[in-house]
């Protein structure tokens, strides 16, 4: 086993190896992911309850809870967000 260090670059998906963009999106994907998440468990939903109120299945909003990222496109997170009366919002860095 190694004892280097290495400085991380600040973003998980890149220091995987991800492209910047597709970082990036990883990146919004799993921020959204995780608000919803939280959105969720402050309003006690039950999985059926959130899924009538995103529009979705029970079984979609269960990979939601359990983090299965793959299945959602960043534009369906937004989708879900925004019925959920969440503002979403992009922040630029310089």
């Amino acid at each position: 086993m190694s004892d280097d260090i290495i400085t991380s670059s600040g973003s998980v998906f890149a220091d995987l190896g991800f492209s910047p963009d597709e970082a990036a999106i990883l990146q919004m994907r799993a921020g959204l992911m995780a608000e919803l998440r939280k959105f969720i468990k402050a309003k006690k939903l039950t999985q059926a309850r959130a899924a009538a109120l995103f529009g979705v299945t029970q079984s979609r909003v269960s990979d939601l809870m359990r983090g299965k990222w793959e299945r959602f496109s960043l534009e369906m997170l937004i989708t879900l967000a925004t019925r959920a009366g969440m503002r979403v919002s992009l922040k630029t860095a310089a």
